[in-house]
């Protein structure tokens, strides 16, 4: 996404031209097969923006829409088959995570079911742009019971096709259902916090967050008292296990510093 206001969105761009956004997702090779965690944009969205999306958000988030950055695009370049993806693990359903669930229809999909909830009910204008039904037509598993903790954070129990080291780790506030995904890559942890934080400067000390950023953070959350509370979960997780897990979100265009060895393995 490409939204006016430089740096006041991504910390870095100079001036008020466009920042830079990423739309982050991460694929897993597991023994259950290929596991993608969020979709970002899709295919339907770039070739029909105006039906798949809000018109506000798209033109406010300025969505830079290209076949060729679609994760089903992405996993062909790599050489993969898209028709492998066996599972897609949602941290939420907002129209930038979820829009590419449409390029694996034979994907099973696991989501907190109360996101899920939340999105058919689309009782607000905001719920309404940010729940977009013709990217959720997908049949999805849903959970809701709680699991063993995971470094002091809850987990969701039991999901179906899954190996044991990946989990939904709810991360309510930004939205009703929202969760970090946490993987084990065999060398550490990656834990997908999806929109918990939306710069990394955030697990930062001392916290660091554009004042854009900020703002459209408090204008998209749910529970300002649930979304600061799960920051602090995952600031509390950065401090005391740093060198176990390292902690990504959607939307910095970087990787924090370190990450790309235990991603890219």
């Amino acid at each position: 996404m490409r939204p006016f206001g430089g740096r006041l969105w991504d910390g870095h761009t100079s001036g008020l031209g466009p920042a830079h956004l990423a739309c982050r997702c991460l694929l897993a090779e597991t023994e259950a097969g290929l596991v993608l965690v969020d979709t970002g944009f899709g295919l339907d969205d770039v070739s029909r923006p105006i039906l798949r999306l809000s018109r506000a958000f798209y033109h406010a988030d300025r969505v830079h829409l290209e076949a060729d950055e679609t994760a089903v695009s992405r996993l062909r370049r790599m050489g993969f088959d898209p028709g492998d993806v066996r599972h897609i693990v949602m941290t939420h359903l907002d129209f930038d995570h979820a829009g590419g669930l449409t390029d694996f229809p034979h994907a099973r999909v696991h989501v907190d079911a109360r996101e899920a909830a939340a999105s058919r009910r689309r009782f607000t204008p905001i719920a309404r742009g940010r729940y977009r039904p013709p990217q959720l037509d997908h049949p999805m598993r849903e959970y809701d019971a709680p699991g063993a903790p995971w470094f002091g954070l809850p987990t969701l129990r039991g999901l179906e096709g899954l190996p044991p080291g990946i989990f939904l780790v709810p991360l309510p506030g930004h939205t009703e259902g929202h969760c970090g995904v946490a993987l084990n890559t065999g060398d550490g942890w990656v834990l997908h916090a999806g929109d918990t934080v939306f710069m990394h400067s955030e697990l930062q000390e001392p916290l660091r967050m554009p004042p854009l950023v900020d703002a459209y953070a408090r204008v998209m959350q749910v529970n300002q008292e649930a979304r600061l509370q799960s920051r602090r979960m995952l600031r509390k997780l950065a401090r005391e296990h740093g060198e176990e897990v390292t902690i990504l979100c959607t939307h910095d265009p970087s990787l924090p510093a370190g990450a790309e060895r235990r991603v890219s393995a």
